[in-house]
């Protein structure tokens, strides 16, 4: 068995712990710690000043040993705090748990009452764990007896461990789920650095945004003339589009399709909803006192890793700075004397696609640097000698094209994205089946495989089942996500251990922080690092970058939020003037 090579033994941990000061967005502070030798049984209980004297964990978690939690970016977080030296190898149940389980339905989730449940294992009851832990948040102090009830809390959760492990152990793929525990470290240590937030700017905006929305409603509406107070009118948006000839996407019943996804692709289509689409969506979900912001400008919430599917991160969009409205991104300043740098790979799902697949025209087009222009080439429908300025809407279709079939559109959508008759959509997605006939032929084998074996799987092992109603656009999309996914951990994972501060993760971006004299140099690592990656995922095959450098005093800016963020500080400002003059 794998885990007979641990000579210095297999160590189950759980920590409790609070955010310091009570706030959501601060440092953990380690409340207590209990571990378990998994096969001899000795323990260790260690409370909070204790805890707080060691230099080292007070047990065994170098090369010869294996450090076993559920969720374990949460335990390394305290290792971070406590100051100990991070464990060498790391075994995430709940990593494991979410492999073996994903796309199958669980009985109570994927937490560990969830993973006991599902095994037919007794857990705590839930009410129970809510509060103890609903103590242990009050951040104490504690009684003699209500210290003794939350470390035996802790060892409860540890005693669980050790009954689920060697229930999933057959199923571990082990160094693949060595590679996802690593990953976990990294998560911890990305977590922990957080996203430098402009306080003051924030500060403003929490007080006064009750104020604010009606003023931007006032002035923004007047272009669209949608809003009835700050009540979002659907025939008047209807009456809209007809106006300015917008076709939208419907429902069924035939009533207009306002779901968040649909009105931020038809933002992207038609920019001149992009402000409209900004403000409807923040008065409609944008609440800034959840952002978890810390006491020193840090944004910092839990990055959920593996939790979709495709196994990439999904952070609360309500915590995470990347997660509401677009424009908010603004907050994002480094601190002085630093930069922080936004690099995403270019065009990645394509390039994944085209390595995969093995398609040589394909590859060839995202060689060229503008794989849509490449493809219009190739399909013939612009010369040679196409520029993107020459043919830019020719291009733009193209794009669209593209685009359409990673997320597993049909003719109709792709007609609704462009804004052309559907026999148009229909002969771009012709042009795309026939100019990358070999992309085709795999992705036929991809689905054929999920329906005849039950299961797909990335290059690293993770994994999803099909489900008994199988859904073909997800199942085909899956390599692409799913393989991009693994692409960030192995990159997040080079990066951490070189050093570099990783500050956060966005789908195919990395958000980096140095000082400002160092930033180029950095920035120039960090690239090298994620060409690296997708050369290990893709067997030899690279993908570039592209990135946007924000030096202090600036601030970071996302463009499909330039013209919100303007008018909020616009209205802040005047604010400030009215009550500096009376």
């Amino acid at each position: 068995m794998w885990d007979s090579k641990y000579k210095d033994g297999i160590w189950l941990v759980d920590f409790e712990f609070h955010p310091l000061n009570n706030h959501e967005g601060n440092h953990p502070v380690p409340v207590c710690m209990v571990a378990q030798e998994m096969k001899s049984g000795i323990q260790v209980k260690v409370w909070k000043n204790e805890l707080e004297s060691m230099n080292v964990a007070p047990f065994q978690t170098g090369i010869d040993a294996l450090f076993v939690a559920f969720y374990a970016s949460a335990e390394i977080g305290c290792f971070i705090q406590l100051g100990w030296p991070l464990p060498e190898n790391v075994l995430d149940l709940y990593s494991e748990f979410r492999c073996l389980t994903n796309g199958r339905p669980t009985i109570a989730g994927n937490n560990l009452i969830g993973a006991l449940s599902h095994f037919g294992l007794d857990a705590m009851e839930s009410f129970e764990k809510k509060s103890k832990i609903q103590l242990i948040l009050t951040g104490g102090p504690w009684t003699t007896e209500e210290k003794k009830g939350i470390i035996n809390y802790c060892e409860s959760d540890v005693i669980s461990l050790a009954r689920l492990y060697p229930i999933i152990e057959p199923y571990i793929d082990w160094p693949r789920a060595l590679l996802r525990g690593q990953y976990s470290i990294s998560a911890a240590i990305i977590e922990s650095n957080g996203i430098p937030i402009d306080l003051f700017s924030y500060k403003n905006l929490e007080e006064r945004w009750d104020d604010i929305k009606l003023i931007l409603v006032k002035e923004l509406d007047l272009n669209y003339g949608v809003y009835e107070g700050l009540s979002f009118k659907t025939k008047l948006f209807e009456n809209y589009l007809i106006k300015h000839n917008i076709a939208w996407p419907r429902l069924i019943s035939g009533r207009l399709d306002l779901s968040e996804e649909v009105f931020k692709e038809m933002a992207i289509s038609n920019p001149s909803l992009q402000a409209l689409h900004e403000l409807r969506n923040s008065l409609s979900k944008l609440k800034l006192s959840e952002l978890q912001v810390g006491e020193d400008g840090r944004n910092r919430c839990l990055l959920s890793i593996l939790k979709s599917t495709t196994g990439r991160n999904q952070p609360s969009t309500s915590k995470y700075i990347f997660g509401p409205a677009v424009w908010l991104r603004g907050l994002i300043k480094p601190k002085p004397g630093h930069a922080v740098a936004y690099i995403d790979w270019s065009q990645q799902e394509f390039g994944i696609a085209a390595a995969l697949s093995n398609d040589p025209i394909m590859m060839q087009a995202y060689r060229s640097g503008d794989p849509y222009l490449s493809f219009a080439k190739e399909a013939g429908a612009v010369p040679i000698s196409a520029t993107k300025k020459s043919h830019s809407f020719e291009r733009e279709q193209f794009k669209a094209c593209v685009l359409a079939v990673q997320y597993g559109m049909g003719p109709e959508a792709l007609s609704l994205k462009i804004n052309q008759p559907i026999a148009r959509a229909r002969q771009l997605l012709s042009l795309h089946r026939r100019t990358f006939k070999v992309f085709w032929n795999w992705i036929e084998g991809v689905l054929n495989h999920a329906l005849l074996t039950g299961h797909l799987m990335t290059v690293f092992g993770w994994r999803v089942s099909t489900p008994d109603i199988p859904n073909a656009r997800s199942l085909c999309n899956f390599p692409m996500q799913a393989n991009g996914a693994e692409m960030l951990r192995i990159a997040c994972m080079a990066l951490t251990q070189r050093g570099i501060t990783v500050c956060a993760t966005v789908h195919d971006a990395i958000l980096i922080e140095a000082e400002i004299g160092k930033i180029d140099e950095t920035v120039e690592m960090t690239r090298t690092i994620m060409r690296n990656a997708s050369n290990e995922v893709l067997g030899g095959f690279e993908l570039e970058s592209e990135t946007q450098v924000i030096r202090y005093p600036d601030r970071y800016m996302d463009k499909r939020g330039t013209q919100f963020w303007n008018l909020v500080m616009k209205q802040i400002d005047q604010s400030d003037q009215i009550i500096l003059n009376n």
